[in-house]
């Protein structure tokens, strides 16, 4: 995760170039993500594949991978943005909107390995602290996921604790059926 030194509004960050991976706006800092790795990436794909296979048909929520919120001064890109239908910005032709000036309701991150925890988590805060419902830090190294709910309460689930789903989305999930996503066969 590379630091630039400059300093810039959250204005200005946004008539910047998109890098790749992408580049955050986080406490007046610009900070890019790490590139996701295999684990990473298979987590991220899945869950969005969960989410959306009984989010979308309902139209109750929709699961965004790697897009950027731009809310609370600072412009993120979670590594899963969900949204419940209703929110998902539309431009006036109808269609979804290319920017999303909104927090999500439920923000995802997967820690990359050479991330730090208490950053990622202070992201996931930030959310929580501007509107978001819940949040969760996933963490393949340590086998477990850190829950946000509202007030900012932070629990820490593993094995076949259920985990809190956003509200009305009929999904059923554990850590150990997040994690057991990781052994292909």
């Amino acid at each position: 995760m590379t630091t630039a030194a400059q300093t810039l509004s959250l204005e200005e960050f946004l008539k910047l170039p998109e890098t790749k991976p992408a580049s955050e706006f986080i406490n007046g800092e610009i900070i890019q993500k790490p590139m996701p790795q295999g684990k990473h990436s298979l987590i991220q794909f899945e869950l969005c594949e969960a989410i959306n296979k009984v989010g979308k048909p309902q139209k109750i929520a929709l699961a965004f991978p790697e897009l950027r919120c731009t809310f609370g001064g600072d412009s993120t890109v979670p590594d899963i943005a969900v949204f419940r239908w209703e929110r998902i910005p539309l431009d006036s032709s109808g269609q979804i909107a290319n920017r999303f000036e909104t927090h999500p309701d439920w923000a995802i991150e997967i820690l990359s390995p050479d991330q730090r925890q208490t950053k990622v988590l202070g992201k996931l805060l930030h959310c929580s602290r501007h509107g978001t419902e819940l949040g969760w830090l996933i963490d393949p190294e340590e086998v477990s996921i850190l829950v946000i709910f509202p007030n900012q309460r932070v629990e820490l689930l593993t094995g076949a604790t259920p985990l809190p789903i956003l509200n009305k989305i009929e999904l059923e999930l554990t850590a150990e059926q997040v994690f057991g996503w990781l052994t292909l066969g």
